[in-house]
């Protein structure tokens, strides 16, 4: 009855996804709106960076083909999705290739489902259908939530790093700004000093900022957006108010940069704290675990005398 019940389901399934295939339903207007602005982004970020987006993955055929798909279908839903492009974004990743893994990934687990089901028969296991349906379930719905995981930890270890980078440009553009540098003198000369993959953002933004005619606290501010930065949003604001006064802002961005050197410093304290707890733990188990060693053969001796 059970396996009835499953095979059913699936059907009544597929003829809904074929059904939806042949007849899509049309897109509302504020569909409409939101692809037609998607399209207007991306065609302006050609324009000002020469590519879709500042990625170093490279995609394969099928996954390209079924990211652009999928990335498409959330234009036309209007699914924005800020929080997955921010992380993508800072991670130098594609889209279409997350949305890809994000679909493949699943679709393996269930396609392997006969795989399953003829190696339970090879062994000779009277088990039912639903057992390794039920398996390659659980490993669909768990591959489906593994990238977003994975893209999580990834973008948070690089925050931490560009945050620290953005600690460091503070300091420089004040050191600029008290050699007599203008502010946008001093933002560019300031990027020009690092070469890793922080500061190299940091200086592509100014870069493009000066080729499209934007002032450089636009493009940082633009830049904290697309990375979810908030350190960048706000020294794009703090640019913005003070821009004019020269001994003003050397003395904000200096409080700025101290400011954040003791909260990393503070989260790297918390951080010892933990793993420091983490080993004392560790130590007691060991200490428990070899007591129970001593102790376990007078105990056997006591039980069975």
């Amino acid at each position: 009855m059970t396996g009835a019940m499953l095979a059913g389901a699936l059907v009544g399934v597929g003829l809904f996804l074929l059904a939806r295939a042949l007849f899509p339903a049309r897109p509302g207007l504020v569909a409409r709106m939101a692809a037609f602005d998607a399209a207007r982004r991306r065609d302006l970020e050609e324009a000002q960076a020469g590519r879709m987006s500042p990625t170093l993955e490279r995609v394969g055929g099928l996954r390209t083909r079924v990211g652009r798909e999928l990335a498409h279908y959330c234009e036309i839903r209007g699914w924005k999705l800020q929080s997955v492009r921010a992380d993508l974004a800072i991670t130098e990743r594609s889209l279409e290739g997350f949305l890809a893994t994000k679909f493949l990934l699943p679709a393996a687990a269930l396609v392997f489902i006969p795989v399953i089901v003829g190696y339970f028969a090879l062994l000779g296991a009277g088990i039912s259908f639903q057992v390794p349906v039920w398996i390659c379930a659980f490993f669909a719905v768990l591959f489906f939530f593994f990238p977003d995981l994975q893209l999580r930890q990834e973008a948070a270890a690089r925050r931490q790093d560009f945050r620290h980078v953005v600690g460091a440009f503070l300091d420089l553009v004040s050191m600029n700004l008290a050699g007599g540098r203008g502010v946008p003198e001093a933002l560019m000369t300031a990027s020009n000093v690092g070469e890793g993959w922080a500061m190299t953002r940091l200086r592509d933004a100014l870069a493009n900022a000066r080729i499209t005619g934007h002032t450089p606290w636009q493009a940082l501010g633009r830049l904290g957006d697309e990375l979810d930065i908030a350190e960048l949003r706000d020294l794009a604001g703090a640019l913005a108010l003070v821009a004019d006064d020269g001994a003003q802002i050397r003395k904000s961005l200096t409080a700025r940069a101290a400011s954040m050197r003791s909260r990393e410093l503070s989260e790297l304290e918390g951080k010892a704290g933990e793993r420091s707890q983490s080993m004392l733990v560790a130590q007691l188990l060991i200490c428990a675990a070899f007591l129970v060693f001593l102790a376990y053969p007078a105990l056997m001796r006591v039980i069975s005398a």
